[in-house]
């Protein structure tokens, strides 16, 4: 082992060479000590907004003599590398970009690039592609072609217009794309290549509350499901050495904590050993037990999942204290998957003697519609991204009141990202929550638009800029209705936060302290979207928020009585 100098600039992506002794990685194209030093003699502490960004050098580090290993440029580009891939005969780079600030403004920013590692004089990128998507996770499937994937954020298809996960192969000599598993409705969530691609890929497919195990010899070959057992299956890994296959992943599901597997033949997926037992002690706890739970909306007839648990020892009581806990996104779902943390935490509150109901509301991926499957029900949140998903929610607290598993006087509401977002926006709606939990959820759209990292959410849920649809964007905001909330509310937000900006809890909490509505704000340093920094901020935030639920959770702020749906006449 021996350390090598490689400058100032930290290296975000790098790939080793598969035929060589060579590395290939990318770091921000450095500046000369002069011309740093210019700079911050001209500019002080001052921040130049978008042109203190730089883009990317890619370099080469030979180490084939280990005493002197040689480092040479590959090229300069003027975005950010994401991703580097070296094709298996070592004659291609293959590289992802994002824009040079990392803000998701403009779709042209993320592409994919090639480099010819054999005939060149010099480096020349040349552009593979030209979309309205952001590719990730790519692979080599041989030579010729890479795979990759597109998650919720545009579309290969076209003009931009969010999908569910979806799985692609690129010729990078003629620059054809071709779909996988275009026939499943679901959405994939994660993929890999079956004995190096010669038997085609392994694939993760998320449809209702289960991910699968499925596999496609190529894009034009039948999607066969592999049998395996209920739950989700992630983080999936192959090797394929001297004619020796080893296929390894996680695997969880209401009633079985996560953990690592491995079996050599995808055809006995159901036989795979256990190679790890570290929640083990999970298996020695009374713990809550779960469901899937489905309700209609009954304003437009669709039908809404969610998953339901049940506090220890009350599987499919009756008149239970509920607690509505809405995931983020919109674009991922509550599965039959044993989660336990800060984020997914209904595991936890359900001990605390909660039913505590989980919806995959309208915007939620690989989830059930009575008219189809697929990204009919994604697309349903656009231009109404809160006033439809909040409709679903209610209507499933209606039905879980109806069939008289949830007490109407014992109800709570929480959620964190666009859970969070929702969460404001439903307790301006009716004042049937004891109490509200919310986390990162934003009230205003337009400073949201111009603040937060990816402004072309925004402009994709409300069809337009700000001043193009002013109208639109009051509609959807909590602001302008905060002043109907009664519901003592506990928010908490990372200090960092830009994914959505801290600004949004600020005004939250003053707007609550203005209209005198108990209420709690907490702020973790040094934390961003995620909390995840600090292990102690995760335990605070779960511990306070088990307190405020203690505190308010059985006690009306409302005669209890009427039902949810006053909603839309407010």
């Amino acid at each position: 082992m021996f350390s090598l100098a490689l400058g100032k600039e930290p290296i975000h992506a790098f790939t080793w060479s598969n035929t060589n002794t060579s590395l290939y990685y990318a770091t921000r194209t450095s500046w000369t000590n002069e011309s740093e030093s210019a700079y911050k003699n001209e500019w002080k502490d001052v921040i130049e907004h978008r042109d203190r960004d730089r883009g990317d050098t890619i370099y080469r580090i030979d180490f084939e003599d280990l005493t002197q290993p040689r480092i040479e440029i590959v090229t300069n580009i003027s975005l950010r590398v994401v991703e580097l891939i070296c094709s298996s005969d070592g004659k291609r780079l293959v590289f992802s970009t994002e824009s040079r600030s990392r803000q998701i403004e403009f779709m042209k920013d993320y592409e994919l690039y090639s480099l010819d590692l054999i005939n060149h004089s010099p480096f020349t990128s040349i552009q593979l592609t030209n979309n309205q998507a952001i590719e990730r996770n790519l692979k080599w499937f041989n030579n010729d072609f890479i795979l990759f994937t597109v998650t919720g954020e545009g579309s290969i298809e076209g003009e931009y217009r969010d999908t569910q996960g979806r799985l692609y192969s690129l010729n990078v000599i003629d620059g054809g794309i071709h779909r996988w598993a275009n026939q499943f409705t679901g959405s994939i969530t994660n993929y890999a290549l079956l004995e190096h691609g010669q038997q085609g890929v392994i694939i993760l497919g998320q449809l209702n509350t289960e991910v699968q195990v499925y596999t496609q010899q190529s894009p034009t070959s039948p999607l066969i499901k592999q049998t395996g057992w209920n739950g989700t299956y992630e983080k999936l890994v192959t090797t394929y050495v001297g004619n020796l296959s080893t296929i390894a992943f996680i695997h969880s599901s209401l009633d079985t904590p996560q953990e690592v597997y491995f079996v050599n033949s995808i055809d006995r997926l159901n036989t795979a050993q256990i190679v790890t037992k570290e929640n083990e002690i999970f298996t020695q706890r009374n713990l809550p037990k779960g469901k899937s739970y489905r309700w209609l909306n009954k304003e437009d007839g669709t039908e809404i999942e969610g998953v339901l648990l049940y506090p220890p020892d009350k599987f499919e009581q009756k008149n239970l204290s509920l607690l509505i806990l809405i995931h983020g996104g919109p674009y991922t779902a509550r599965l039959n998957a044993f989660r336990s943390d800060w984020y997914s935490c209904a595991m936890m509150i359900a001990t605390e003697d909660w039913l505590v109901l989980q919806p995959n509301y309208r915007g939620s991926t690989g989830t059930y519609h009575l008219t189809g499957y697929g990204d009919e029900f994604l697309h349903d949140v656009i231009h109404e991204f809160l006033s439809r998903p909040g409709k679903d929610i209610l209507y499933g607290v209606d039905a879980l009141i109806r069939d008289e598993i949830a007490n109407p006087k014992k109800l709570a509401i929480g959620g964190y990202s666009y859970g969070g977002y929702l969460t404001n926006w439903l307790i301006t709606q009716t004042t049937r929550f004891n109490v509200a939990l919310t986390g990162a959820g934003g009230v205003e759209n337009v400073v949201d638009w111009g603040t937060n990292d990816m402004p072309i959410s925004n402009f994709y849920f409300l069809d337009g800029f700000p001043w193009e649809k002013p109208d639109r964007y009051q509609r959807e905001a909590t602001i302008f209705q905060l002043d109907k909330v009664r519901t003592p509310t506990h928010i908490v937000t990372g200090e960092n936060d830009i994914r959505v900006p801290v600004a949004h809890s600020y005004v939250l909490e003053r707007a609550l302290y203005s209209l005198n509505v108990p209420h709690k704000l907490i702020v973790f340093p040094n934390e961003g979207h995620n909390i995840d920094r600090n292990p102690w901020h995760e335990k605070i935030k779960i511990r306070e928020e088990l307190k405020w639920l203690h505190k308010y959770g059985h006690i009306c702020v409302s005669t209890c009585e009427e039902s949810l749906f006053s909603y839309g006449t407010n």
